[in-house]
């Protein structure tokens, strides 16, 4: 008997009216049994209109409304919706894609290949602009990297699907899984939690991935699913706000105190360079609005709640988590000499020292 599948897409504001007419004909003709798996929208900052023109674009889809844009919370509706269901497995992804005809099935393979894999990340790819993107696609992720000092990048972008080797079969990802295309457990959800909505968006993935590790669960690629991304590079103050005040959020969330000290210096740094660049790119005043959430208590609230659910479930040490992450940043997107000449060097040999000291 097949799992029972849940895809949970989130739609925001005028998404469906752009994406949903492709994703929904690409979800249509999947290789699954129709029977074993139901799609489920959630409609963030809902209105009569989305509502209207999602019912009519995707009938047989189970739409939810919710009030206001909280990605992470949002997931957690149609988790929910689908667990009434009797749904055992999630896929969580992205409304601007389409779906090979195996997506799914080669997606729960990977993730159904060995019990103590809690989570499978689809190939993506960058959706073809050209012939010659069609004949061979380029990679928007095989999987995502790990920075110690909580920032987040894809692997393998814009490689040529031609040019990259071994991608056949399932194999592990020693980040983080993009939350573009996803599927996770429920028996992991049970254990850890669902999606931390204090995140609101942004990050989420890397600290689903987090927490799955910390459980003892292991992620994987599924390289024959496989999805076309629309895939934007977004620099809004909002999208800044959040990857900054998030990317803080999982090193307090998830370090041991005594590692978090340690890093105290490498941090100041690499703060420094961070509000410079955010200085010239004028973003410094949503950076001050990042300190700012950190200097009320309530926040500090809920991250010490967020320690305590960690220490419920914790099984792998920092050591084990540093040993998964990398001491170099590569951000494809943003070409900068100062990173590429003083950051990373400076990063990398401290990562080195810290890894021979931390034992814990």
């Amino acid at each position: 008997m097949n799992p029972k599948v849940a895809i949970i897409l989130i739609n925001y504001k005028d998404y469906a009216n752009r994406f949903l007419t492709e994703c929904r004909d690409s979800l249509r003709a999947q290789t699954y049994p129709a029977d074993s798996f139901a799609v489920y929208i959630v409609d963030n900052a809902t209105s009569d209109k989305s509502r209207q023109y999602l019912a009519e674009c995707y009938p047989e889809a189970k739409v939810i409304p919710r009030p206001d844009g909280n990605y992470s919370a949002g997931n957690n509706t149609g988790i929910n919706a689908a667990r009434q269901d009797g749904m055992t497995l999630f896929a969580i992804a992205n409304m601007d894609t389409r779906f090979e005809p195996d997506w799914l099935a080669e997606l729960v393979k990977g993730v159904l290949s060995a019990p103590d894999i809690g989570i499978a990340q689809s190939k993506l790819l960058l959706y073809p602009q050209n012939d010659d993107e069609r004949k061979d696609p380029l990679i928007n992720s095989l999987g995502n990297v790990q920075h110690y000092l909580g920032f987040g990048y894809t692997s393998g972008y814009r490689q040529k699907v031609s040019a990259c080797v071994n991608i056949g079969e399932i194999s592990s990802i020693s980040g983080y899984a993009s939350g573009c295309a996803l599927i996770v457990k429920d028996e992991l959800l049970k254990k850890i939690g669902d999606y931390n909505e204090d995140f609101y968006m942004y990050h989420d993935d890397v600290e689903l991935s987090w927490r799955a590790k910390l459980a003892g669960y292991k992620i994987v690629l599924a390289p024959r699913s496989a999805v076309f991304h629309k895939y934007e590079f977004n620099r809004s103050v909002r999208m800044y706000y959040y990857m900054e005040r998030n990317r803080y959020m999982v090193l307090f969330n998830f370090y041991r105190w005594r590692t978090i000290l340690l890093l105290l210096p490498i941090l100041f740094i690499m703060e420094l360079g961070v509000a410079g660049f955010s200085v010239l790119r004028g973003g410094f005043i949503t950076k001050l609005r990042v300190y700012g959430y950190y200097l009320k208590p309530g926040s500090w609230w809920r991250i010490f709640r967020a320690r305590r659910a960690v220490a419920r479930f914790r099984q792998v040490t920092d050591k084990q988590v540093l040993s998964t992450m990398s001491g170099r940043l590569d951000f494809s997107e943003v070409n900068n000499w100062v990173l590429e000449n003083l950051g990373n060097p400076i990063c990398e040999l401290y990562f080195y020292l810290i890894k021979k000291i931390i034992v814990w």
